[in-house]
């Protein structure tokens, strides 16, 4: 029998490391190879991390909501074979740390020189500095190999490679129901402590980020929605087990707009300080899932006809449901579609799905009456919420993109005509 170390890999993207979602085996299990073993979260998607061989855990290292550095022991298994272990064979990978499991420890690169701590403004990327703060990492500790000492990824990698105590892990809430007491807790309710990690963590970062640096520029605007709701109500009689929602609609209607705004159809690389404009468009579809919001991406919008569109948002939406969605699936977004069907109210203020631009909102549609030609009549009214990036668009271009886009809406067969 042998000892197997098994250290966290690379998942992609210069992923730094990863957060653990759920083990999925306990200490003392037996396992085979390619059994699910770990669920851990990057910045871009929770990633199913399978058993590398076959053979009884010896030990976990982490719990959920712990963060874990690439090439850092994960697991630690008793296998029949006579192979040494990876971490002996080969030299450990950039960020490898202490076996956190007890017994042999794994092979570490030897330790890098500590830079002496800087007075002033450290020089990093906002992920960067992120990175070390989730890490406990003080960044005037971390030499920089760019210009002027800016601190590169591949910088922080090292430090983290080197030979150091591990930071401490975050204070562990308790998930079991505080009971009221006598003296101050006298007369108060029982509570619930749940601690935010996973998804609803990443969901937190992004939302507060996104808040925090991006001046959003709100614009809500009624659109009357009488004469696509009567083609889709045409189209779903005649084609019953091929149901449309509003939403194919109004993504091949954005399409259409985006031609002549693509100042909205962008991206902002920050640390270029680029805009970053597509000719394709790539809609996020937000959907709320057990795990919190997600985003999956129909791509190349464009090009596909409003029933491929509408096949296209229940798949992405349906995989990132059961999170069967792929990195791929869940990343790349040029313009976000948010919509709470029935709960949609009557507006709202979604906060953009950064590195984007803009981000389009559905509001419940209603009948109502108004005054059309001198008259009252009844009309099926809905709002459209929007928030654009200020830094980038200015007041009247996102004016002028929802105008478009309600023209187009309250008058569906335009959106079928050719350029």
């Amino acid at each position: 029998m042998s000892r197997f170390t098994f250290k966290l890999p690379d998942l992609g993207e210069g992923t730094v490391d990863a957060e653990i979602v759920a083990w999925r085996v306990s200490a003392g299990d037996e396992v085979v190879e390619d059994q699910p073993l770990v669920e851990m979260m990057t910045e871009k998607a929770t990633v199913e991390v399978p058993a590398p061989v076959s053979g009884r855990v010896l030990s976990l290292t982490g719990a959920p909501g712990d963060r874990i550095a690439v090439g850092a022991e994960l697991a630690a298994f008793e296998t029949a074979a006579t192979a040494p272990s990876p971490s002996a064979a080969a030299p450990a990978s950039p960020g490898a740390a202490t076996s956190a499991g007890g017994g042999a420890q794994a092979a570490r690169p030897a330790p890098t020189p500590a830079a002496q701590p800087r007075a002033g403004r450290v020089l990093t990327s906002p992920a960067i500095r992120r990175r070390a703060h989730e890490a406990g990492i003080d960044l005037a500790q971390v030499a920089g190999s760019g210009p002027n000492g800016r601190i590169r990824p591949a910088d922080l990698r090292a430090y983290l490679a080197q030979d150091r105590p591990p930071a401490r892990s975050p204070a562990r809430a308790s998930s079991t129901p505080v009971p009221a007491g006598n003296g101050a807790a006298a007369g108060s309710a029982a509570t619930e402590e749940i601690r935010v990690i996973g998804m609803r963590r990443l969901i937190a970062e992004r939302m507060s980020e996104a808040a925090r640096s991006i001046p959003h520029f709100a614009y809500v605007e009624e659109v009357d929605v009488t004469e696509l709701e009567r083609l889709r109500a045409y189209l779903n009689r005649e084609r019953p087990a091929r149901s449309l929602t509003y939403l194919p609609f109004l993504v091949l209607a954005l399409t259409r707009t985006l031609r002549a705004h693509p100042q909205c159809n962008a991206r902002y690389d920050a640390e270029r300080g680029v805009i970053v404009r597509h000719r394709a468009v790539h809609v996020g579809i937000a959907t709320q899932t057990p795990d919190g919001l997600k985003v999956p991406v129909v791509r190349d919008a464009q090009d596909k006809s409003l029933q491929a569109l509408a096949e296209e948002i229940r798949r992405v939406s349906e995989a990132a449901r059961s999170n069967q969605a792929s990195r791929a699936e869940l990343s790349g977004s040029t313009i976000t579609v948010t919509s709470l069907g029935k709960l949609g109210g009557i507006a709202s203020t979604p906060i953009i799905n950064a590195p984007e631009l803009a981000i389009i909102g559905v509001n419940r549609a209603l009948e109502r009456p108004v005054v059309l030609d001198g008259q009252i009549t009844v009309r099926r009214l809905m709002n459209l919420s929007s928030s654009f990036d200020h830094r980038f668009i200015d007041g009247h271009d996102a004016a002028a993109m929802i105008q478009t886009l309600k023209g187009y809406l309250e008058h569906p067969a335009t959106i079928f005509l050719p350029d």
